[in-house]
């Protein structure tokens, strides 16, 4: 009879314990405000095209005419490319190729990168966007005021980016006078010729009222952009290089296709060279689409 307190003390904190701790996982399960977790959707493209063979034989001879003077075994090296050292190559990749002729020579360099992001919240496509608009302000494209088409779609990126050797061809200095800009926007011809008295250095050569500035590009995957610098480097012959750079889903490509005269005093032809990149990137685009 002196144990029977204790059994039944016992047995009352046994089942004490067990209503309690049921209870406690009741209430978990039934707390109000527990947001469900939702995970950014992956983005359209899981894989990148071999750059080194994005580009048909034939596009590489028009680009890089050097190419048809040489025999066929070094033909064949010219056109297989040199790829890009990369540390991962299912995110980034890149081929270049080069040929000299006796009166230029000329470069071409190409790269596709993946974008992945690592925020369950943020798609991959939204941080390709971001990066896209971040590599547009860097441009520094005259008339844009340094924004970008895609930010109206809420990707945010700061602006600046790399010294440029040359001022940019046809740039209106980020004019504040919006009948101004208006104005040069109509007359590209006339601003680039002011843009190349003030720099120095030749505007972009082209025939007729066509502005060969750099700017936004229509038509060319989600979002696209050209940029075309001339640079020289005291009395060698001046190099110019057109870059169009476009996104599709969460895939940026760049195009970046370069010229140097043999004679100093000839200047590349920004008509000719921003031709054959923004063709070249339109094939690039259709290579990604399959």
């Amino acid at each position: 009879m002196a144990y029977v307190p204790g059994v039944a003390l016992l047995a009352a904190l046994a089942v004490g314990c067990s209503a309690g701790s049921g209870g406690g996982a009741s209430d978990a399960d039934s707390k109000p405000g527990n947001p469900a977790v939702t995970t950014a959707p992956p983005g359209k493209y899981r894989t990148l095209p071999a750059p080194c063979r994005a580009v048909p034989d034939s596009t590489l001879k028009d680009l890089l005419p050097g190419i048809a003077q040489l025999s066929r075994q070094q033909q064949e090296k010219a056109l297989r490319g040199a790829a890009t050292i990369t540390y991962d190559t299912d995110r980034k990749v890149g081929c270049s190729w080069k040929s000299t002729a006796p009166d230029s020579s000329r470069n071409l360099t190409i790269d596709f990168e993946r974008v992945v992001s690592y925020d369950p919240a943020v798609s991959d496509e939204d941080r390709a966007r971001a990066l896209y608009v971040k590599k547009e302000n860097a441009a520094e494209l005259p008339g844009t005021g340094g924004g970008s088409p895609e930010k109206g779609k809420g990707a945010t990126a700061s602006a600046g980016g790399e010294e440029k050797e040359t001022p940019k061809p046809g740039d209106d200095q980020g004019s504040a006078d919006p009948s101004a800009s208006s104005s040069a926007a109509s007359s590209p011809s006339a601003s680039a010729s002011a843009s190349a008295s003030a720099s120095g250095e030749p505007g972009p050569s082209g025939s007729g009222d066509e502005d060969l500035r750099p700017r936004v590009l229509d038509g060319l995957g989600d979002a696209a952009f050209l940029d075309d610098l001339l640079t020289r480097a005291g009395s060698t012959a001046q190099h110019r290089t057109v870059s169009v750079v476009f996104r599709t889903s969460n895939v940026l490509v760049t195009v970046r296709y370069g010229e140097q005269p043999a004679l100093v005093t000839k200047v590349p032809d920004s008509k000719e060279l921003q031709e054959k990149a923004r063709s070249l990137a339109r094939k690039l685009a259709e290579v990604i689409s399959g």
